[in-house]
């Protein structure tokens, strides 16, 4: 049976930084275009969920 590659820990540890930080990033624009987006559709909607307390 094949095994994997070695691969140290340093390198997958900056892989899955690099991972975490670029989906971070998409996530931040995907939300920060349907917010103004929706934003202009309904307003009233946004303004209830925005006031919202836990």
């Amino acid at each position: 049976m094949p095994q994997m590659a070695p691969m140290n820990w340093l390198f997958l540890f900056i892989f899955f930084s690099i991972l975490f930080v670029i989906s971070i990033l998409i996530n931040y624009y995907f939300n920060l275009f349907f917010h103004n987006h929706n934003q202009q559709n309904n307003n009233k909607s946004f303004n209830l969920q925005k006031n919202w307390k836990w």
